[in-house]
């Protein structure tokens, strides 16, 4: 819950709420030592402070004691519900378990402290966190140094195209095999899988930042984001099925723009409806991956997408990737696919069932699980294109499109590629 440290306004410097009466003396022995109040360690735990901070400002640093908690992790939820960007959170406990310290860290908090508490481990905490206020919004560098950063939107033609997958295995190379700073932004709200690839809970980081726009800086999304590894974190979310999505889309405006100041690369899982309600998620990305099935409906969805990345995106690289390739099975052979949609297919990727198989078994993304398969192979060669598809810049190199003035679905005699079965049912029915 490190989101930023804004020392201003009414703000307190500092306030914690304990459940032990050693505890408490440990803490007001140092907040005097810090220079700060001793009334501003409280008896009482998490749920205390959840109570004091709702009617009241939430100080700059927050410990808070987790011993009498049920469920920790739901606990600290609500305290974030209650507490202002800008806090950050400490926690204490009696569980000495690796997980719980890990899957805290997720949620936000700055650290996990066991019980009984050391005077000496305690200050070295505070002062760290008080070292979160003197480092400037953004410049964990050098101000002057600008990193360029890739923003990439990978789209599918229609549903179960792999355009998830392909965001996913991306997302984890460019952080793995790169080391570039990532940010995974699965925009799928309601059905999304891409924490599920990475074997990780979504958070509600992204159903908050819709839900209040007002609250998106640099530090929430710190707070908000979980950690993959150390170079890629996710953003997403399982909202109900029954809650639609209210947005005027002005949220993932303001992510985007946070991701550009804190990663070099971002990687959204950008469902196709979505361009229908927000044309604005594509005005400032680099690169589109239009990931395609060989298929009829993938070949008219194709054209549809293309033409209109070609209207609202002119500024994109538009790189097409025709996913799940069976040899000699497809409904439409590949120099028909490419006709009808009056470009090249930049890359294959062969269908590998047992290697998808395996990912989810194993709770990784394809290219993670994968390593040696000829479709995370393809994975990556996408991988290297997305990146050499920016200049020095940060602009998007054009692309070579081949000057056709026929209609996009005169090229190809639709038709003529269905099975003869389908063909006679067609002529059945009109008959």
């Amino acid at each position: 819950m490190s989101a930023s440290l804004k020392s201003g306004g009414n703000r307190d410097n500092f306030a914690s709420f304990v459940c032990d009466e050693a505890s408490l003396d440990v803490l007001r022995s140092v907040a005097v030592d810090m220079g700060w109040q001793p009334e501003r360690c409280a008896k009482g735990g998490l749920r205390n402070a959840i109570q004091s901070l709702s009617v009241s400002a939430s100080p700059n640093i927050l410990l808070v004691d987790l011993s009498e908690s049920g469920d920790p992790l739901s606990d600290i939820n609500a305290l974030a519900e209650v507490c202002e960007p800008g806090t950050v959170v400490i926690a204490v406990g009696q569980v000495n378990d690796v997980r719980l310290y890990r899957d805290l860290l997720g949620s936000g908090i700055h650290d996990y402290l066991l019980k009984p508490l050391s005077p000496n481990v305690v200050r070295d905490t505070l002062v760290q966190a008080q070292a979160i206020f003197a480092a400037p919004r953004g410049h964990s560098h050098d101000a002057h140094v600008v990193k360029r950063h890739t923003s990439l939107a990978v789209v599918g033609t229609r549903g179960g195209a792999g355009a998830s997958t392909l965001a996913t295995s991306l997302a984890w190379m460019f952080s793995s095999d790169k080391s570039l700073s990532t940010a995974l932004f699965d925009l799928d709200i309601h059905f999304g899988t891409g924490a599920l690839a990475l074997d990780l809970e979504p958070g509600r980081g992204l159903t908050d930042a819709i839900d209040n726009p007002s609250r998106i800086d640099g530090l929430f999304i710190e707070r908000a984001m979980i950690r993959a590894n150390e170079n890629l974190a996710i953003l997403s979310a399982e909202a109900p099925i029954s809650a639609p999505l209210m947005t005027d889309g002005a949220a993932f405006i303001q992510l985007q723009e946070e991701f550009r100041q804190a990663f070099e690369m971002t990687v959204i899982d950008l469902p196709r409806n979505m361009l229908i309600n927000f044309p604005h998620l594509i005005n400032d990305i680099n690169v589109v991956v239009v990931t395609t099935e060989l298929t009829l409906a993938g070949a008219r969805d194709a054209i549809r997408l293309l033409s209109w990345l070609k209207s609202n995106a002119s500024q994109a690289r538009t790189i097409v990737v025709a996913n799940k390739i069976h040899p000699g099975v497809s409904e439409i052979s590949k120099s028909d696919f490419e006709a009808s949609i009056e470009r090249k297919i930049n890359f294959l990727v062969p269908f590998d069932a047992k290697a998808a198989a395996n990912a989810a078994k194993l709770g990784q993304t394809f290219i993670a699980a994968n390593r040696s398969a000829k479709a995370a192979v393809a994975i990556r060669q996408i991988g290297e294109a997305v990146i050499g598809s920016i200049d020095d810049s940060g602009a998007a190199v054009p692309e070579v499109v081949a000057d056709k003035k026929k209609s996009l679905l005169g090229k190809i005699d639709l038709k003529s590629l269905l099975s003869t079965k389908a063909r006679a049912a067609a002529a059945a029915e009109s008959a």
